[in-house]
Protein backbone atom coordinates (compact mmCIF):
# COMPACT_ATOMS: atom_id res chain seq x y z
CA UNK A 1 0.00 0.00 0.00
CA UNK A 2 1.44 3.44 -0.88
CA UNK A 3 2.07 5.92 1.89
CA UNK A 4 -1.16 6.89 3.56
CA UNK A 5 -2.67 10.21 2.53
CA UNK A 6 -3.77 12.52 5.36
CA UNK A 7 -7.43 11.43 5.05
CA UNK A 8 -6.73 7.74 5.60
CA UNK A 9 -7.63 5.79 8.67
CA UNK A 10 -4.78 3.86 10.26
CA UNK A 11 -3.84 0.77 8.32
CA UNK A 12 -3.54 -2.58 10.07
CA UNK A 13 0.25 -2.36 9.68
CA UNK A 14 0.24 0.81 11.82
CA UNK A 15 -1.51 -0.87 14.77
CA UNK A 16 -0.04 -3.69 16.91
CA UNK A 17 -1.46 -7.19 17.47
CA UNK A 18 -5.13 -7.89 17.95
CA UNK A 19 -6.00 -4.23 17.38
CA UNK A 20 -4.63 -4.49 13.83
CA UNK A 21 -6.80 -7.53 13.20
CA UNK A 22 -9.87 -5.69 14.51
CA UNK A 23 -9.08 -2.67 12.31
CA UNK A 24 -8.65 -4.86 9.24
CA UNK A 25 -12.01 -6.54 9.90
CA UNK A 26 -13.68 -3.16 10.44
CA UNK A 27 -12.31 -1.79 7.13
CA UNK A 28 -13.34 -4.97 5.31
CA UNK A 29 -16.88 -4.63 6.68
CA UNK A 30 -17.27 -1.31 4.86
CA UNK A 31 -15.35 -2.43 1.75
CA UNK A 32 -17.75 -5.36 1.21
CA UNK A 33 -20.72 -2.99 1.24
CA UNK A 34 -19.42 -0.75 -1.55
CA UNK A 35 -21.06 -0.71 -4.96
CA UNK A 36 -18.90 -1.57 -7.98
CA UNK A 37 -19.37 2.00 -9.24
CA UNK A 38 -20.99 5.22 -8.10
CA UNK A 39 -23.15 4.87 -11.23
CA UNK A 40 -25.13 2.24 -9.30
CA UNK A 41 -26.39 4.85 -6.82
CA UNK A 42 -29.88 5.67 -8.08
CA UNK A 43 -31.54 6.64 -4.81
CA UNK A 44 -33.93 9.57 -4.49
CA UNK A 45 -32.70 13.14 -4.97
CA UNK A 46 -35.78 14.78 -3.46
CA UNK A 47 -38.74 14.04 -1.26
CA UNK A 48 -38.96 12.17 2.02
CA UNK A 49 -37.00 8.98 2.55
CA UNK A 50 -38.02 6.42 5.17
CA UNK A 51 -35.20 4.13 6.26
CA UNK A 52 -35.80 0.60 7.53
CA UNK A 53 -34.90 -0.19 11.12
CA UNK A 54 -31.84 -2.25 10.19
CA UNK A 55 -30.29 1.03 8.96
CA UNK A 56 -31.92 3.61 11.25
CA UNK A 57 -31.92 1.51 14.40
CA UNK A 58 -31.19 4.51 16.61
CA UNK A 59 -32.80 7.89 16.05
CA UNK A 60 -34.62 9.28 13.04
CA UNK A 61 -36.10 6.98 10.41
CA UNK A 62 -37.64 9.59 8.10
CA UNK A 63 -35.57 12.25 6.30
CA UNK A 64 -36.67 15.17 4.10
CA UNK A 65 -34.07 15.59 1.35
CA UNK A 66 -35.18 19.20 0.93
CA UNK A 67 -33.71 20.01 4.36
CA UNK A 68 -29.89 20.17 4.27
CA UNK A 69 -29.31 18.83 7.80
CA UNK A 70 -31.68 15.93 7.28
CA UNK A 71 -30.10 15.17 3.89
CA UNK A 72 -26.65 15.01 5.53
CA UNK A 73 -28.03 12.90 8.37
CA UNK A 74 -29.55 10.42 5.93
CA UNK A 75 -26.30 10.05 3.98
CA UNK A 76 -24.20 9.71 7.13
CA UNK A 77 -26.55 7.04 8.50
CA UNK A 78 -26.68 5.07 5.25
CA UNK A 79 -22.90 5.19 4.78
CA UNK A 80 -22.37 3.84 8.30
CA UNK A 81 -25.26 1.40 8.65
CA UNK A 82 -26.48 0.55 5.15
CA UNK A 83 -25.76 -2.87 3.67
CA UNK A 84 -24.53 -3.52 0.12
CA UNK A 85 -28.07 -3.73 -1.30
CA UNK A 86 -29.20 -0.62 0.59
CA UNK A 87 -26.64 1.78 -0.91
CA UNK A 88 -28.05 1.92 -4.49
CA UNK A 89 -31.56 2.24 -3.10
CA UNK A 90 -30.96 5.13 -0.69
CA UNK A 91 -27.92 7.00 -2.08
CA UNK A 92 -27.93 9.15 -5.20
CA UNK A 93 -24.67 9.54 -7.10
CA UNK A 94 -25.15 13.25 -7.85
CA UNK A 95 -26.11 14.07 -4.27
CA UNK A 96 -23.23 12.04 -2.86
CA UNK A 97 -20.73 13.88 -5.06
CA UNK A 98 -22.28 17.23 -4.15
CA UNK A 99 -22.35 16.50 -0.40
CA UNK A 100 -19.01 14.71 -0.10
CA UNK A 101 -16.72 17.68 0.75
CA UNK A 102 -18.80 18.32 3.90
CA UNK A 103 -20.11 14.79 4.43
CA UNK A 104 -16.58 13.36 4.63
CA UNK A 105 -16.06 15.39 7.82
CA UNK A 106 -19.17 13.83 9.40
CA UNK A 107 -18.39 10.16 8.79
CA UNK A 108 -15.79 8.13 10.62
CA UNK A 109 -12.20 7.92 9.38
CA UNK A 110 -12.58 4.34 8.24
CA UNK A 111 -15.76 5.00 6.23
CA UNK A 112 -14.17 8.08 4.65
CA UNK A 113 -10.95 6.24 3.76
CA UNK A 114 -12.73 3.19 2.31
CA UNK A 115 -15.00 5.31 0.10
CA UNK A 116 -12.24 7.67 -1.07
CA UNK A 117 -9.86 4.77 -1.77
CA UNK A 118 -12.52 3.00 -3.84
CA UNK A 119 -13.82 6.11 -5.62
CA UNK A 120 -11.09 8.67 -6.34
CA UNK A 121 -13.70 11.08 -7.73
CA UNK A 122 -14.87 11.65 -4.15
CA UNK A 123 -11.40 12.71 -3.02
CA UNK A 124 -11.01 14.90 -6.12
CA UNK A 125 -14.33 16.64 -5.29
CA UNK A 126 -12.89 17.46 -1.90
CA UNK A 127 -9.72 18.96 -3.41
CA UNK A 128 -11.76 20.94 -5.95
CA UNK A 129 -13.98 22.38 -3.20
CA UNK A 130 -10.96 23.51 -1.14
Amino acid sequence: MPSSPPHSAPSPGDVPGADAEDLALYREKFRRRLPESLDELHGPAQGVVDLPLHIAWSGMTSYDLGKPRQRMGLYRTVLHEGLHDDLPHYLNQDLLLQLWPDLRTLVGRTVRAVWEDAFPQLASRTRAAA
